[in-house]
């Protein structure tokens, strides 16, 4: 299988995927958006909420990541300018979902 086709395969996939966790993410939010802190803290310390949110930022990373590197693959026309964003967002894309989720496992 092409590289491209395998990236348009995953970003579907990851679409796909992204629409009920998206669904699950808003009812929440609606119900606990004009919550006091401590409300909101023992929200996201419950371990289906836990499980769930991590599942939630790793696959919206990684259709970020893949939909990203789309749009450098068609504006930017040099290939090292092009290889360096490109790891650059992987990077990102790996870092910043392991903060969140380790954020969110710390909280008491």
């Amino acid at each position: 299988m092409h590289v491209s086709t395998k990236k348009w395969l995953f970003t579907k996939i990851s679409s796909f995927l992204l629409i009920p966790f998206m669904i699950w993410f808003i009812v929440n939010f609606i119900s606990i958006y004009e919550n006091d802190y401590q409300s909101v803290v023992l929200f996201f310390s419950q371990q289906p909420t836990k499980i769930l949110f991590s599942i939630f930022i790793v696959i919206a990373f990684f259709f970020s990541a893949l939909t990203i590197s789309e749009i450098f693959e068609d504006y930017i026309k040099d290939q090292k300018i092009k290889n360096v964003a490109n790891k650059l967002l992987n990077i990102f894309a790996i870092i910043m979902p392991l903060i969140t989720i380790i954020g969110i496992y710390n909280l008491t």
